[in-house]
């Protein structure tokens, strides 16, 4: 079972990484597995997208319940998501809106079937690819994605974000050659060779797919070398 999660999100990540992300979790899908995306504020204005790509009308119900009431959830708290989206570092990074950022979030997903919404830490019912109605919040994500039952996780970064788990592999993919020049010794996988012209999607997707294999085999990733390790857990959905 495969964690997805992003990151630092800069102009590249829905164009290179995520997507090559979601070409690894349809081949983990076509071999039996499970892949789970999540941050849920970060879909809006993508409900009608996802819900799409259900299997079945209850499963679209609960893309559209859960993204609205992450919604409300912050609203509750006095947060504006529309509002404070994209943050100050994804517009640094190039994004322009909180639907650009949200297009290239779910790019993770690959294309196949969402089959059910689970909620944080809850372990799916069925095989496929899930949705996690969870925080965006990296390391606290990351948490409820293991919990989840995922043996390991791939993490896309624009920005650059070093995160680890002492739980299990977290593989980090940049989304650009200039971050991968600068964070080579965190990064297990450049994207960027996409936009350099040196790379496809589909060639990416499948080294990060083989990344997963070896991680999943016994070999250190490069969180894992370094000994970055960071663990959080979600309290009130209120991030």
């Amino acid at each position: 079972m495969l964690g997805l999660e992003c990151g630092g999100s800069d102009a590249f990540s829905g164009l290179t990484a995520n997507p090559s992300l979601g070409i690894t979790a349809d081949k983990l899908i076509a071999e039996g597995g499970t892949a789970i995306f999540s941050e849920t504020t970060e879909m809006l204005g993508c409900e009608h997208v996802l819900a799409r790509r259900a299997v079945d009308e209850q499963v679209a119900k609960d893309i559209y319940d859960a993204i609205s009431s992450a919604e409300a959830r912050a609203m509750s708290g006095g947060e504006d998501i529309r509002g404070t989206q994209p943050s100050p570092g994804n517009i640094k990074g190039g994004l322009s809106s909180i639907e650009e950022k949200s297009l290239g979030c779910i790019r993770k997903g690959g294309s196949t079937p969402i089959m059910q919404v689970v909620k944080y830490s809850e372990h799916p019912e069925r095989k496929g690819l899930i949705i996690m109605d969870a925080t965006a919040a990296d390391v606290m994500n990351d948490t409820g994605l293991l919990a989840s039952g995922c043996h390991l996780i791939v993490f896309t970064t624009g920005r650059g974000t070093p995160v680890g788990s002492p739980i299990a592999p977290v593989l980090k993919v940049s989304t650009n050659s200039v971050l991968y020049g600068k964070m080579k010794p965190n990064i297990d996988v450049n994207a960027g060779v996409i936009v350099d012209g040196e790379g496809t999607l589909e060639s990416v997707g499948q080294q990060i797919f083989d990344e997963v294999v070896t991680a999943a085999s016994g070999k250190l990733c490069r969180a894992e070398a370094l000994g970055h390790r960071e663990f959080d857990i979600h309290f009130d959905m209120l991030v």
